[in-house]
C-alpha cells in the first residue's frame, strides 16, 4: 500500500508538471503570435516613416489645401476665368494692317479669235502695292454679345462652385477617415486590455484547473477566447495601416507618412443649437442649390443669345490704306495716293422669323427644365439637412446612454468574474460579461465619432465645409 500511494504521488507531481509545461507552451505561442503580429506590421512598413500628430480641423485644412481632385478644380476655375477674359474681349474693335505687292506680266490681246496678238506693258505700270488699316467695331447686334458675356460669367460661377464642392467633399472624406483612424486607434487599446484580462482569465481558470474546479473545456475555451483576442488585434492593425493610408493620399502626402491624430473621440461635440442657422440656410447655401441656380441663368442667357438672332445687327467699319497705282482716274496714273473712310453697316436676317423659332422654343422649355430641378434639388437638401440633424441629436443621446452602460458593464464584468472565481457562473457568462464590457467601451466612441461625422455632414450638405 506504501509503493501504491508513492506511485500515485509520483503520477499526481508528473500531471502537474505536465500541466505547468502546457501552460508555459500555451502562453508562449500566444506571445509570439503577437510578436509576429507586430513584426509583420513593422515589415509592412519598412520604409523610413515620418510621424505627425494633427488635429482634425489641422487636417481638415491641409487636405483641402493640397488635394489632387481640389487643385484640377482650380485649374479649370482658372480657364473659366480666361475664357470670361475672352468673351469680353470679343467686344473691342476687330483691327487688321494688310499689305500687297503684285507684278504683273506683260499684257497680251488677240484679234480673230486667237490668230492674231499684239504684247505690251500693263499701264500705268507692271507693279501694284498696298498697305492698310481697317476697323469693324459691333454696334449693336441685338444683345448677343452681352448674352455671351453672360453666360461665361455664369460658367466661371459654376466653376468655383464646383472647386467648393470637391474642397467641401474632400474635406468630408477626410473628416470622415480620421475619426475612423480615432475609432481604430481606440479600439487598439481596448483590445490590448481585453487581451490582458484573456490572459489573466486563462492563468485563473489553470488555478482552478489543478485544483480540479472546473473542467478541461474550460481551459480549451479560454484559450481560444485567447487566440480570438489576438486576431482581432492582428485585424486592428491592418485596419490602422489601411485608414492612415487613405488619410495620407486624401492629403496628397507621401504613403511613408503616419498621421498620429491629436484629438480623442471625446472631443467637445457642436452645441445643437449652433447648427440651426445651416439647417435654416442650406436651401440657399448648398452647393447643389446653388449651382443648379447657376445652371438656370446659363441657359437664361443662352436663351437671350437664341432672341438676338431675330434682331437686326448695326456694324462700325472704317479703312486707310496707301494704294500704287492709281487707278481712281481713267487712264490710270502711275502715282501711289492715300484714301480713307468710315461708315456704318446694317443688317437684319428676315429668314430669322422662321428659322430661328423653334430655337427660341427648346432654349425656353429647358430653361424651364432647369427650374424644375432646381425646386427638386431644394426639396432634397431640405429633407437631407434636416434627417443629419434629427441623427446628430441622436447621437449626442447615444452617447450620454452608452457612458452610462460602460459603468453598468464594467461591473457586470467585475461581479461575473468573481462569481465564476468562485464557481457561481458559467464560463459562458463570463467571456460574455467581457464582450458586453468590450461592446460598450467600443459604442461610446463609436458613438461620439459618428456624432463629429454626422456633424461635418451637415456643414457639407449646407454648403459650409
Amino acid at each position: 500500500m506504501k509503493n501504491s500511494k508513492n506511485y500515485i504521488v509520483s503520477l499526481d507531481l508528473r500531471v502537474h508538471v505536465f500541466n505547468q509545461n502546457n501552460r508555459f507552451l500555451f502562453l508562449t505561442s500566444i506571445w509570439l503570435f503577437i510578436f509576429l503580429i507586430l513584426s509583420n506590421s513593422i515589415k509592412a512598413q519598412d520604409v523610413p516613416q515620418e510621424k505627425y500628430k494633427l488635429s482634425l480641423a489641422e487636417t481638415v485644412e491641409f487636405a483641402k489645401a493640397q488635394n489632387k481632385w481640389v487643385h484640377a478644380a482650380y485649374i479649370e476655375q482658372k480657364a473659366a476665368n480666361e475664357d470670361q477674359k475672352d468673351t469680353y474681349a470679343a467686344a473691342l474693335p476687330v483691327i487688321n494692317v494688310g499689305s500687297s505687292y503684285q507684278r504683273f506680266s506683260d499684257l497680251t490681246l488677240y484679234t480673230d479669235g486667237l490668230s492674231h496678238s499684239t504684247s505690251g506693258p500693263r499701264k500705268p505700270t507692271p507693279n501694284s502695292a498696298a498697305l492698310g488699316i481697317d476697323v469693324l467695331f459691333n454696334i449693336y447686334n441685338g444683345g448677343k454679345q452681352q448674352a455671351v458675356q453672360k453666360e461665361q460669367t455664369s460658367r466661371l460661377k459654376l466653376a468655383r462652385l464646383n472647386t467648393s464642392e470637391i474642397s467641401g467633399n474632400i474635406a468630408l472624406q477626410t473628416a470622415t477617415q480620421y475619426l475612423d483612424l480615432v475609432r481604430l486607434n481606440e479600439l487598439h487599446k481596448f483590445i490590448l486590455d481585453q487581451l490582458k484580462r484573456a490572459e489573466t482569465r486563462v492563468n485563473n481558470i489553470y488555478s482552478l484547473y489543478r485544483n480540479q474546479k472546473v473542467t478541461k473545456s474550460d481551459v480549451l475555451r479560454a484559450e481560444v477566447a485567447l487566440s480570438n483576442v489576438g486576431l482581432s488585434l492582428q485585424q486592428n492593425e491592418n485596419d490602422i495601416l489601411i485608414a492612415n493610408q487613405k488619410l495620407v493620399n486624401l492629403m496628397n502626402v507621401p504613403d511613408s507618412v503616419v498621421i498620429l491624430p491629436t484629438d480623442s473621440a471625446g472631443m467637445s461635440k457642436p452645441d445643437i443649437m449652433s447648427l440651426k442657422p445651416f439647417i435654416e440656410n442650406a436651401e440657399v447655401s448648398s452647393f447643389d442649390v446653388q449651382k443648379s441656380a447657376e445652371n438656370i441663368e446659363t441657359q437664361r442667357a443662352r436663351l437671350s443669345g437664341v432672341k438676338s438672332n431675330n434682331k437686326p445687327s448695326l456694324t462700325f467699319y472704317s479703312n486707310y490704306g496707301v494704294n500704287y497705282p492709281n487707278y481712281l482716274f481713267f487712264p490710270p496714273v502711275n502715282q501711289a495716293y492715300s484714301l480713307g473712310f468710315v461708315g456704318l453697316k446694317m443688317q437684319y436676317s428676315i429668314s430669322s422669323l422662321y428659322q430661328n423659332k423653334s430655337k427660341v422654343t427648346a432654349t425656353k422649355l429647358r430653361v424651364n427644365e432647369l427650374e424644375m430641378q432646381h425646386e427638386a434639388h431644394t426639396d432634397h437638401v431640405r429633407i437631407e439637412v434636416k434627417s443629419y440633424y434629427i441623427k446628430y441629436i441622436e447621437a449626442l443621446r447615444r452617447i450620454s446612454v452608452n457612458e452610462r452602460s460602460v459603468e453598468q458593464a464594467r461591473v457586470n464584468f467585475g461581479i461575473v468574474n468573481t462569481k465564476y472565481l468562485n464557481q457561481l457562473s458559467l464560463l459562458t457568462d463570463l467571456l460574455d460579461a467581457d464582450n458586453l464590457y468590450q461592446e460598450s467601451r467600443l459604442n461610446v466612441v463609436k458613438a461620439q465619432t459618428d456624432a463629429l461625422a454626422i456633424y461635418y455632414h451637415i456643414l457639407y450638405t449646407s454648403g459650409n465645409l
